[in-house]
């Protein structure tokens, strides 16, 4: 039987886990079983409790990073698809039919297109480009599905990535030749662009980029995004 498991990392999010598993409770079809697992990296504004206080939402804990907790969850989920996303990223109506769909197709692993909550013209044109299927325009922020036979032979997230997580899990999935870009819009915070400046912190994540494809270090990429970035 088909079973969706939607995974979400958090820490310190209270608002923003709140707001988007009323989201997901809301706009998800219900036609097939699915688990929402929150998977939580040492909160200290009430973020468990209020993840508790929510019926049918499993409650994970685990050191805090993205990839390790992603990885934690996976290892727990159920589902025959995983279904990783941020929480500030907000999928679109029967998002779950639609990741089926695409996986009922062979299609294992993939995302959907993007908007920013924000109409800045640098944001205008990264989100654009979202819909073209090329590793190039990938992103954490699109979310991210993968079946869950998949996602362990690839042996999931790499947890030695503090940053680039996503990126970095994209880029092996597309090497097994399984990503497909869903034509429906899932909608995402721009709050770190407001806060850095929407020009600077492209650059930034252009810089980091950059940086991954001539060879440096995690290490590297980490310091200069907590040098740069806030």
């Amino acid at each position: 039987m088909i079973k969706v498991s939607i995974l979400i990392p958090i820490l310190n999010e209270v608002d923003a886990i709140h707001r988007l598993l009323l989201h997901i409770e809301k706009t998800i079809s219900k036609t097939y079983s699915y688990e929402v697992i929150v998977v939580d990296g040492g909160s200290s504004d009430g973020s468990q409790n209020l993840v508790q206080g929510i019926k049918n939402v499993i409650l994970v804990q685990t050191e805090k990073g993205r990839a390790k907790q992603m990885n934690a969850g996976a290892k727990i989920a159920k589902g025959s698809i995983l279904y990783f996303l941020h929480c500030d990223s907000f999928p679109p109506t029967d998002f779950d039919l639609e990741i089926i769909k695409q996986v009922d197709k062979g299609n294992l692993a993939g995302c959907f297109r993007m908007k920013f909550d924000y109409n800045h013209p640098v944001l205008l044109v990264s989100q654009w480009f979202t819909r073209f299927n090329h590793i190039s325009c990938r992103g954490g922020d699109q979310s991210l599905f993968v079946a869950k036979h998949l996602f362990d032979k690839i042996n999931g997230f790499n947890e030695s990535y503090i940053i680039y997580e996503d990126n970095e899990i994209i880029k092996r999935l597309y090497q097994e030749k399984q990503f497909v870009v869903i034509p429906k819009h899932l909608i995402t915070s721009a709050r770190r662009y407001r806060i850095n400046g929407a020009w600077k912190l492209q650059y930034h994540f252009t810089v980091i980029h950059l940086k991954r494809k001539l060879g440096h270090s995690n290490e590297n990429m980490l310091n200069y995004y907590k040098k740069n970035i806030s």
